[in-house]
Formats: structure tokens, C-alpha cells, sequence
């Protein structure tokens, strides 16, 4: 049995690595480019704030670990056995804990894979975004195709299990062209792929690009056209969606993620990092300092870099579980909205706007689970803005 499900979502832990070799134009993440890293510092810092956490989570049973950014594949292996290392000996630890990092092509070689692996990493997850290089450079990429697909190879053999992520309804995209690249794609997925759409981010080098009309992305219906085909596509290969822009066989889910999406408590440590945990009884909000000077400073001082934990209201734990769960291709179970919010469903979202949403086809509810239909999916923001208006 795996040690994440829908009734138990497992206890997380995020590492933030916040450097970058450079900076992408779509990418909105915490992520800086620095000439310079003192890897020592840093992972002092990072276990040090681990600490924090461990303190008020004594004795949760830990399923998952995921280093993310960032790019955390240009952190020192030793920091990565370190922080591995510390989480096992801070908590308890799933017998099949799956610990993922997130890696560029640039920064990926057969030595610093087998590293990674020896450290106790057992998943990669490959920012590949494209398999042509115009499109690798038109999204800032540093890598060609040719690098792409070799870390794909490399990875395929290093590791157990790995995805990597592709960037779809780019510039002047048909729906035979994206076709043709998951078709190239699947010659390399083996048990997972996520497919996110581009959108346009307030403060990346895109945004303003966009707002001048100088980028012009495809239009709603294009862009809906480009989510059936992915869909299609990627279910008659074996890989069905199971989260709104992550497909895998079963069994090859991300656990970490969908501890997110279940909404698990999960630790966040590092710069920017955020979490939510369950303490006394009440569930509340952790959040970093997103400055990676300013987060070391303060765990140096202070032994972490967040502010004051935020405490989360009824209401808006069964909107945030609400928001998250519908992500799911399995929707969300009925009795765990209840215990979130407080009240019983009917009492917590508006009865009329659910019964519209069902009847047009958006949504499908049975005696147990509320959950989106695919075109609920392609619309989440506007069902979720109908459902808890």
C-alpha cells in the first residue's frame, strides 16, 4: 500500500533551494541568481530550520520529501544527504518515503546523478518544457532539444522513477504541432508527465512583453483545444490525468504532490518556503521570508527564517481544501469538506450554484465525493468562483 491516499494524504517535507543559473521570462517562482553560494552556510541554514519545524512536529510519520526552487540540482550532494539524513533522524519515516528533486538539463551529468541518488534521492523531476530549440529559446531555456532528451536518458537510468514537465499553448502553437511533440514526448515518459499551460505572470520578463501586445499567446478556444488533445493523447498512451496538468500510470503519482492536493500538512523550509501543519488542534500557515540573505540571516539569529505561524479559519480550510482537492481528477470526499469547514457541506458551499455547476456538466456529485468533470477542470477557477461565492 502506498504511504499516501485519499484518507490519509501523509505528513510532507518541501525544501526550497532558491538559486538558479539563470532566470527564466515566464517563471514567477522565488528563485535569484547569485555568482557565488557558500554551500556550507546553507546547509547549516537549512538544517538548522529543520530543526524549528521537527519541534513542533515530533513524532508525524514523514512520506515524502521533495527539493524543489529554484534549481535544486545545483545543490552539493553532500547538502542533500545531509538534509535526507536530517529529516530521517528528526522524524519517523515511511518505509517507501519517496524523496524527488528537481533538476535543469545544464545542470545534470552522469557523476552528479549517481550523487544524488547515493545521497537518497529516488525520483528526479526534469524541467524540460520543450523538445524543439526554438521553442527552448523563445522560454529562455539553456538547453537544447539534444540536451533535453540526454537527460532524460540519463535519469531514466539513474533513477526508479522520474518525469519531466513540458510547456504547452505557447506563441503560434497548433493543436497537430503539440500533437507531434507528445508524441515525441512518449518515447521518453515513462510514469509521469506534467503539461502546464503558459500563462502570464504580473513580474516576470513576459509580462510586460504580453501587455504590449508584443506576445501573443493562443486564444481560449485554441488553448481549450490544446488541453483535449493533451488529455486524449496522453490517456490512450496509459498516462490519464490525475491532477488538473499531472499524468501518470498507476501507481507513478507523485505522493509529495498529492499531499498537497489532499491537503496533508506538509513543512516548508527554506527561503520563501510555505507550509501548513496541524498544531493543537487548529491548522495554520507557515511562510518563509522569501530573501535568501535575509531568510540565513534570520535562521542564524533565530533558528528559523518564517514569520509568526497564521492561524487558519474554518471557512477557509474548506475553501483551501476545496481549491486544492478539485485539482483531482478524484475529486474530494464529502465528510473530509465537513471536518475542514465545520459544518456539513450543503451548509458550506452556495446549494444553488452546485446545482447549476452539476446540471451544465462542470461538476459531478455522488453520496460521497464531489469531484470536476473535464471540462470543470479546464474552467476550475470559474467553478471554484460559482461554488464559493
Amino acid at each position: 500500500m502506498l504511504p499516501v491516499t485519499a484518507a490519509d494524504p501523509g505528513f510532507a517535507v518541501y525544501v526550497h533551494w532558491p538559486f538558479c543559473k539563470s532566470k527564466c521570462p515566464y517563471c514567477d517562482f522565488n528563485s535569484h541568481v547569485r555568482e557565488r553560494i557558500d554551500h556550507d552556510r546553507w546547509r547549516a541554514g537549512l538544517l538548522r530550520e529543520l530543526d524549528h519545524y521537527a519541534g513542533l512536529t515530533a513524532g508525524r510519520t514523514v512520506t515524502s520529501i521533495f527539493f524543489g526552487g529554484g534549481t535544486p540540482s545545483l545543490m552539493e550532494p553532500a547538502t542533500v544527504g545531509a538534509l535526507i539524513e536530517g529529516v530521517a533522524a528528526r522524524w519517523p519515516v515511511a518505509d517507501r518515503l519517496e524523496v524527488t528533486l528537481e533538476a535543469n538539463p545544464t545542470s545534470v551529468e552522469a557523476d552528479k546523478f549517481r550523487a544524488f541518488r547515493s545521497a537518497g534521492v529516488n525520483r528526479v523531476s526534469l524541467g524540460i518544457q520543450a523538445l524543439d530549440d526554438a521553442s527552448l529559446r523563445f522560454l529562455g531555456r539553456q538547453h537544447s532539444a539534444a540536451e533535453a532528451t540526454g537527460a532524460i536518458e540519463l535519469a531514466a537510468s539513474t533513477f526508479d522513477r522520474f518525469s519531466f514537465d513540458l510547456i504547452y499553448a505557447r506563441p503560434g502553437q497548433t493543436v497537430a504541432a503539440w500533437e507531434a511533440e507528445l508524441t515525441r514526448a512518449l518515447d521518453y515518459a515513462v510514469g509521469h508527465l506534467s503539461v502546464y499551460q503558459l500563462t502570464i505572470e504580473e513580474g516576470t520578463a513576459f509580462y510586460p512583453l504580453h501587455a504590449r501586445g508584443e506576445l501573443v499567446l493562443p486564444d481560449d478556444e485554441l488553448a481549450g483545444d490544446l488541453y483535449e488533445a493533451t488529455l486524449g493523447r496522453l490517456a490512450a498512451a496509459g498516462l490519464p490525468a490525475y491532477e488538473i496538468s499531472n499524468h501518470a500510470r498507476p501507481g507513478e503519482e507523485s505522493r509529495h504532490n498529492l499531499t498537497y492536493w489532499r491537503y496533508g500538512d506538509y513543512v516548508g523550509i527554506g527561503p520563501g518556503a510555505h507550509g501548513r501543519l496541524t498544531l493543537d488542534g487548529g491548522k495554520v500557515a507557515t511562510r518563509a521570508h522569501r530573501a535568501p540573505e535575509i531568510w540565513l540571516e534570520r535562521v542564524e539569529r533565530a533558528g528559523h527564517g518564517a514569520a509568526a505561524p497564521e492561524p487558519i479559519g474554518r471557512d477557509a480550510r474548506g475553501t483551501e481544501l476545496l481549491m486544492m482537492g478539485l485539482r483531482l481528477t478524484e475529486g474530494v470526499p464529502l465528510a473530509r469538506i465537513a471536518e475542514e469547514a465545520g459544518r456539513p457541506f450543503e451548509e458550506f458551499v452556495d446549494p444553488a450554484a452546485l446545482s447549476r455547476l452539476v446540471d451544465g456538466g462542470f461538476l459531478v456529485r455522488d453520496a460521497a465525493r464531489l469531484r470536476a468533470t473535464p471540462d470543470g477542470l479546464q474552467r476550475l477557477n470559474a467553478v471554484l468562483g460559482a461554488l464559493l461565492a
